[in-house]
């Protein structure tokens, strides 16, 4: 799959509200790598020992060590620049759900995007309280977009 320059003037445009919303400064930097299938299975079975492709994975910089208090990383010097962490999204998988759930790659994209970066900033989904809230902010950082389910 190609990746065009609407479709990351898109991801770039998710990750600054993102951004804005949760406060984070300008020099905070997130990488993004758009995948196949092939590479995000590796990672998954490398990292999280599950071996089968996914659609996102996040990788934080900024996690706490087991006893630590969680890295504010809103209240850093603004000379500093903040390494965030990196998201990986398979093209192949988000084309495959944005068809499962009848609404264009674009708005899986986002999707994705918005739930890779909530993991960089220390949300999860193991838990339905933890899922609910996630879900919440999911649709929160899209709707400022205009982004919605039904696109």
């Amino acid at each position: 799959m190609r990746v065009t320059t609407a479709m990351e003037q898109m991801l770039m445009q998710v990750l600054n509200k993102a951004a804005e919303v949760y406060g984070l400064k300008p020099q905070t930097e997130v990488s993004v790598v758009l995948a196949d299938d092939e590479y995000i299975h590796q990672l998954n079975r490398q990292y999280r020992n599950k071996d089968a492709p996914t659609d996102v994975l996040s990788f934080a910089m900024n996690d706490q060590c087991a006893g630590e208090p969680e890295p504010d990383i809103t209240d850093t010097p603004d000379d500093i620049e903040i390494l965030l962490g990196d998201i990986v999204i398979s093209l192949e998988t988000t084309a495959r759900q944005a068809e499962e759930f009848n609404h264009s790659l674009e708005r899986e994209l986002a999707y994705l995007t918005v739930h890779g970066m909530l993991h960089l900033l220390g949300y999860d989904h193991e838990v339905e309280a933890e899922r609910t809230e996630m879900r919440r902010e999911e649709e929160y950082v899209l709707s400022l977009l205009g982004i919605t389910r039904e696109q």
